[in-house]
């Protein structure tokens, strides 16, 4: 068994009009699912990504009302998102622009970034991908195609000590240790571990970091970090392979858009394995993606209650 690299990242937002506003009009991303969170369903779930709704390219919001991230260790830290190498200039001046903090475009792990924060303080990384795979631009954003976020990764996880976590990613998930590099912020050694193919989409970048303090999740924090399976009898095998090991999961999860597996590495932070399938557009046109609110079968029953719970995107 093989996870084939980042399917998803889920972060934490406390005002969605905002969101959707930055997400769509300055990173220039796709709506391709506005639903609610399963497990609370007077929250949103905002899904974006590029033209496709490809696998690998989502990055999702549950909108709760909560004070700002505490950073520290234990954390997902870093949301690395994949641009062409030639469209950091273009990004370091529309970032600018758009008046956000970010930095320098330098040379990390032998590739160009540029790092920037979101509104509410989410910390990006613009990683130049030079790979061959397919890219999918939105005809529709505000970016020029040649520029637009191609998806996600590398991402990076902070953990006071690397050996459990080392022996969960290659022993457990099957991850293979790749090579290290000095964290930029000079606090500790990143270590890169790949998946599948290897390259920025299919990387997990853990920094070893055991003088910071404990990081609370909050608004411009991340809650997890996905991986991909190809599909339901590969997910059978990975919760199989997890019980047999005796790690505390969730079981397999049925989420409609793909299924999914949830547990924590031993530094704390919330992994998934989910499905590539079937996708976003198994219950609305591909074409009209996230223009209305999509509710999985057991809660459209439900919707007028929900619906009216819901404040407006706008």
């Amino acid at each position: 068994m093989e996870l084939t690299g980042i399917h998803h990242l889920t972060a934490i937002t406390a005002d969605a009009p905002a969101n959707k506003r930055f997400y769509t009009d300055t990173l220039g991303l796709r709506m391709v699912k506005k639903t609610v969170n399963q497990d609370d369903t007077s929250a949103y779930h905002l899904f974006y990504a590029d033209g496709l709704a490809s696998p690998g390219t989502d990055l999702t919001f549950f909108d709760w009302p909560t004070p700002r991230e505490r950073r520290g260790t234990h954390s997902i830290s870093r949301t690395g998102l994949r641009v062409a190498g030639d469209s950091l200039d273009f990004w370091a001046g529309r970032l600018r622009d758009g008046g956000l903090s970010a930095g320098q475009i330098a040379t990390l792990d032998g590739r160009a970034t540029l790092d920037f924060e979101d509104p509410e303080g989410q910390r990006f990384r613009l990683t130049e991908d030079n790979t061959q795979g397919e890219v999918h631009p939105w005809e529709r954003s505000p970016v020029p195609a040649q520029h637009q976020i191609r998806g996600l990764g590398p991402i990076t996880i902070s953990v006071p000590d690397l050996a459990p976590t080392e022996l969960v990613l290659v022993h457990v998930m099957n991850m293979r240790k790749a090579r290290e590099y000095a964290s930029p912020d000079g606090e500790g050694t990143v270590h890169v571990f790949e998946m599948g193919e290897g390259g920025p989409a299919s990387e997990l970048h853990v920094a070893v970091q055991p003088g910071l303090r404990v990081a609370q999740q909050g608004a411009g924090g991340v809650h997890h970090v996905a991986f991909r399976t190809p599909d339901i009898p590969q997910i059978h095998q990975w919760a199989k392979r997890l019980n047999e090991l005796r790690i505390p999961s969730s079981g397999e999860v049925e989420r409609y858009y793909f299924r999914s597996l949830y547990f924590r590495e031993p530094g704390g932070n919330l992994f998934e394995i989910a499905t590539d399938g079937p996708g976003f557009a198994v219950d609305e046109p591909l074409e009209t993606l996230g223009e209305r609110l999509s509710l999985p079968p057991f809660l459209e029953n439900r919707r007028t209650q929900i619906e009216a719970g819901l404040k407006p995107l706008g």
